[in-house]
């Protein structure tokens, strides 16, 4: 890449990071690219286009870890049709590999399974920077930008590397997912990304990876979620109790923040003693990241940005009770969050 001042500043930058990242790596042994827990389309696509990048600069191969399950049937098949090799962190010994990398979490977030204290060199991330991360050796945070895929998109195109088609459909539908088509918290470099992607991605596996055949437990998840919201104003708060997979909470966090008259859904669903969470919100003047911190504070984890965020209450036992609690602290200081006093609570569907 040269000086030419026609190149954009997004790219100068991602040319600086990579060249410094690919040096500091010459020479190292193996590598491991850690995901979060339960990934989706943009940890997906991050670590495939890392270990492209790997192996095309350095001819090293490089192994992808996860924690959890893929539970959502578009990533499932993105995952399937687009050959992403992943292994279970759970099965590799951490001490064989001599370089550890983090994409689209951070150490300490609690949205991955890396035990605690153990070294991490590389981090690249969209979310606002841990304060553990500071501590790593190479860290590539850019919490301005929509989508970590669109980070290492960039580190492809600064270092000259050619883009197959599998790959550019993970990377576009990366940016397509997170972004809702860029209109969720997409940045200039997110919308330049996926406009040079599209023409690349096979739009037959696009078709597939959007389309997907559901399972029945989906539509009865669907049925239960819109018979147990209840709506505080412009807030939305759903209970889906017992949960088959952590993902369904966004998922359906995602589908009711569309109903007309609301701005904010709170979804939780009970998972293996932990009740999972997730905010999405159409006011670009929240921070939904900073909101479910406070939240969770001294009971769990969460994280996010300024739309979207996810976190979890940690040693939730399953019991109607218990979670009926849960769910009328969380509305509460939902509620205080977001300025509403005092309303008559609605159901979305009425009790017959």
């Amino acid at each position: 890449m040269t000086s030419d001042s026609r190149v954009p500043e997004s790219l100068r930058r991602s040319k600086e990071h990579s060249d410094a990242m690919l040096e500091w790596l010459r020479g190292k042994g193996k590598t491991i690219i850690i995901i979060h827990d339960n990934p989706d389309p943009d940890c997906l696509a991050s670590a495939m286009a890392l270990r492209h990048l790997l192996a095309m600069k350095l001819n090293r191969d490089a192994v992808i870890t996860f924690s959890g399950m893929i539970g959502r049937s578009e990533n499932i098949v993105m995952a399937k049709e687009l050959e992403i090799t992943l292994i279970p962190l759970e099965m590799v010994d951490l001490d064989e590999f001599s370089v550890v990398c983090m994409l689209d979490t951070q150490p300490g977030t609690g949205n991955n399974s890396l035990p605690p204290g153990c070294r991490v060199d590389i981090v690249i991330d969209h979310h606002p920077m841990r304060e553990a991360s500071k501590k790593c050796r190479w860290v590539d945070i850019r919490d301005e930008y929509g989508v970590t895929a669109t980070i290492l998109y960039e580190y492809l195109m600064a270092q000259h590397i050619q883009i197959g088609t599998k790959l550019a459909t993970a990377l576009f539908y990366a940016i397509k997912s997170e972004t809702q088509d860029l209109g969720r918290e997409a940045n200039q470099p997110d919308r330049n990304a996926y406009l040079r992607l599209f023409p690349a991605a096979n739009k037959r596996l696009l078709y597939e990876i959007i389309h997907p055949k559901l399972p029945a437990e989906h539509f009865r998840t669907i049925h239960s979620g819109v018979e147990n919201a209840t709506i505080y104003g412009k807030l939305l708060v759903v209970n889906l109790r017992a949960i088959c997979f952590p993902e369904v909470v966004s998922e359906i966090a995602d589908y009711l923040v569309r109903l007309e008259g609301v701005e904010t859904v709170l979804s939780m669903g009970h998972y293996n003693d932990e009740v999972i969470l997730s905010i999405r919100t159409t006011n670009t003047r929240l921070n939904a990241g900073e909101i479910i911190k406070r939240l969770v504070a001294g009971r769990g984890a969460a994280g996010g940005h300024g739309m979207m965020a996810g976190g979890k209450l940690e040693n939730v036992p399953f019991d109607p009770a218990t979670l009926k609690e849960v769910e009328d602290f969380l509305t509460k200081r939902m509620m205080v969050e977001l300025s509403i006093g005092d309303v008559i609570p609605a159901r979305l569907i009425k009790p017959h």
